[in-house]
């Protein structure tokens, strides 16, 4: 796989896995839960699904070459840039009223 082609992987899984919290009562998209999810289990999906989506990242950066050593900065624009993605599945859970 290209250089670019990981790149563009890495930034639609976390598009996908940022909004996946919200546009769905699944744990995880995958395990049904008996009461709807509350807003403190969806923030707790959106970290772990943040930490997916970096593991993926290292592992496509492991398979081109050498991991290249992070700091503090890169983590926390990551984290901001994973939950600007999230915004969408936000908005469309909590603030558009939605037909019963």
């Amino acid at each position: 796989m290209s250089q670019s082609a990981s790149i563009w992987l890495v930034i639609v899984a976390a598009l996908v896995a940022a909004n996946l919290p919200f546009i769905n009562q699944r744990l995880l998209g995958v395990v049904p839960l008996s009461r709807p999810k509350s807003l403190a289990v969806r923030l707790a999906e959106l970290v772990l699904l943040y930490l997916l989506v970096g593991g993926l990242g290292v592992l496509l950066e492991q398979r081109a070459g050498q991991v290249s050593p992070q700091g503090w900065q890169f983590y926390a624009v990551t984290a901001a840039l994973f939950v600007t993605f999230a915004f969408p599945g936000f908005v469309w859970r909590y603030l558009l009223r939605h037909r019963h």
